[in-house]
C-alpha cells in the first residue's frame, strides 16, 4: 500500500530508508520545538501554547506535504519570520499578537490565492534575484543579533548603541561553547548537531546557570490561550499593511527557494522545474493559514530537509515520518520549558551564519544590483526592522534603475512593491 501510494519503488527507495531518513530531518530540525515558544514568547505569548500549536503545525504541515505533494520536505514554524513576528512586529511596531497573528492568516490566504491563479511564478520571476538574496542575508544579520543579545554577548549602550557584553557570566560562556559544539558537529556530519547543541547546553544551565529541572513527559498543556485568538480586523488595519506584505513575500521567497533546493539535492526536477510545485506550495499556504489559527507565526519548508534527502528520503512518506515524531513531542512540555534562552542561542548565530553565505550570489560588478542588496541586508539588523530594510531595498533598487537609464530594466511588480513602500514611509510613517 505504502510502496503504490508514495511510488517507492519508482522512486528507488524503500519503506526502511523513507522512516530513517524521516527521522534524521526531524532531528535537524526538532530544535524548533524549543525555539519557537521561546521567540514568541518574547512577544508575550504564552509559550506552552505556542509549544503545542509548533508541534501540530508542523506535524500537520508536513503530513500535508507528504501526502498530499509527496515530497521528503519537513515544515514547521519558519526562523526569521518568528523573529520578525515578536521582535518586529508585535515588539517593535507595538501591534498585538492577535493583531500579528491576524496578519499572518491574511498573507497565507494571499500565498493560497496566488497559488491557485498560477501568479507565483509571475511575482517570483519579476523580483530581481539580488534582492531576493539580500533579503535572506538581511535575515540572517537579524537572527544574528537577536542570538547575540539572548547569549548576552551584546548588549545595549547609549553611547555606542551597542557594546560587548560580559563575556565572564556563565550564560555568555556556555552559548559559546554550544556555537562551537554545533559548528563542529554539523562539519563532522552529526545528525541532529543543532539538538544536540541545545540539549548540551540546556544540560550545563543546571550546573552553572541557576536553572531548575521539572520533569520529563505530561499530558499536553492547553493550546486554548492561542486557538483561534487571531484578531483579522486588527491585521486589516492601514497601519499594519507593510506587515502583511512582508511576511507574504519572505514566505514566498522561502517557501519556493527551500522547495526547489531540496528537490534538485534530491534528484526530483525534470528539466528544472518541480513538477508538483504548485501542490507543495499549496500545502505550504495551508500551514501557514492553520498556523496562524492555532496560534504560531507563519510556517514554511524546511531547509534542514536535505539532510533527510542526503539519508535517502525522496517521498512524501519521509515528510509523513516527520509528523508523526512532531506529534510525539506533544507529551514533553516541561522538558522544552526549560531550555533558556541562551541554550537556543547558539542554534539562531548557526543558522544565521549560513543564511550568510549567499552574499556571493550578488552580482558586485554592477552597482545598481548590489547597492539596492546591500542596503537592504545591512538596514535589517541596524533599525531591528526587516520591514524597513525591505522597503529601503526596493525603493533604492527602483531609483538607481531610474537614475540610470535603465528602467526598462525593472519588471512591473518591482515599480508596484516600491510604490507601495513609499506611500507607506510617506503617509503611515516608519
Amino acid at each position: 500500500m505504502l510502496d503504490n501510494y508514495f511510488k517507492l519503488s519508482e522512486s528507488g527507495t524503500d519503506v526502511r530508508t523513507e522512516l530513517l531518513a524521516g527521522l534524521t530531518t526531524f532531528l535537524t530540525m526538532a530544535y524548533i520545538i524549543f525555539v519557537n515558544p521561546s521567540i514568541l514568547g518574547d512577544a508575550g505569548m504564552p509559550k506552552e501554547a505556542v509549544f503545542v500549536a509548533t508541534c501540530l503545525v508542523a506535524a500537520l504541515g508536513s503530513a500535508v506535504m507528504g501526502l498530499y505533494a509527496n515530497y521528503p520536505i519537513g515544515m514547521a514554524p519558519g526562523m526569521g519570520l518568528n523573529a520578525y513576528f515578536a521582535y518586529a512586529v508585535v515588539l517593535g511596531m507595538g501591534v498585538a499578537w492577535p493583531a500579528a497573528l491576524g496578519a499572518v492568516f491574511i498573507s497565507g490566504c494571499l500565498f493560497i490565492l496566488v497559488s491557485v491563479l498560477g501568479l507565483r511564478g509571475m511575482i517570483v520571476n519579476g523580483i530581481p534575484h539580488s534582492l531576493r538574496v539580500a533579503i535572506t542575508v538581511g535575515l540572517g544579520m537579524f537572527l544574528a543579533l537577536i542570538a547575540l543579545k539572548n547569549a548576552g554577548i551584546v548588549v545595549g549602550s547609549e553611547p555606542t548603541l551597542v557594546k560587548a557584553g560580559d563575556l565572564h557570566k556563565p550564560q555568555a560562556i556556555m552559548a559559546i561553547l554550544g556555537f562551537l559544539l554545533i559548528v563542529t558537529l554539523d562539519r563532522l556530519k552529526v545528525r541532529g548537531a543543532i539538538l544536540i547543541g541545545i540539549i548540551v547546553v540546556t544540560i550545563l544551565s543546571f550546573f552553572f546557570g541557576g536553572n531548575t529541572f521539572h520533569g520529563i513527559f505530561s499530558a499536553p498543556p492547553s493550546i486554548d490561550p492561542t486557538l483561534l485568538k487571531l484578531d483579522i480586523r486588527g491585521a486589516l488595519s492601514v497601519g499594519i499593511i507593510n506587515v502583511v506584505l512582508v511576511f507574504f513575500l519572505v514566505e514566498l521567497f522561502d517557501a519556493t527557494g527551500t522547495l526547489m533546493g531540496v528537490a534538485s539535492r534530491a534528484g526530483l526536477l525534470v528539466e528544472g522545474k518541480m513538477e508538483r510545485l504548485n501542490k507543495a506550495l499549496l500545502a505550504d499556504s495551508g500551514a501557514i493559514v492553520a498556523g496562524s489559527m492555532l496560534g504560531t507565526s507563519s510556517t514554511t519548508a524546511y531547509i534542514e530537509s536535505a539532510a533527510g534527502v542526503q539519508a535517502g528520503g525522496r517521498t512524501g512518506l519521509t515528510a509523513l515520518a516527520v509528523a508523526v515524531l512532531f506529534l510525539a513531542c506533544l507529551f514533553i512540555a516541561p522538558l522544552a520549558g526549560v531550555v533558556p534562552a541562551y541554550a537556543t542561542a547558539p542554534a539562531l548565530l548557526f543558522v544565521a551564519c549560513l543564511m550568510l553565505r549567499d552574499l556571493g550570489d550578488i552580482e558586485w560588478g554592477d552597482t545598481t544590483e548590489s547597492i539596492p542588496a546591500a542596503i537592504t541586508a545591512l538596514v535589517i539588523p541596524f533599525t531591528y526592522s526587516i520591514a524597513e530594510g525591505i522597503a529601503f531595498g526596493f525603493i533604492t533598487y527602483a531609483a538607481l534603475k531610474l537614475t540610470t537609464g535603465r528602467a526598462r530594466d525593472v519588471k512591473p511588480v518591482v515599480w508596484v512593491i516600491a510604490a507601495l513602500f513609499i506611500f507607506k514611509i510617506v503617509y503611515i510613517g516608519t
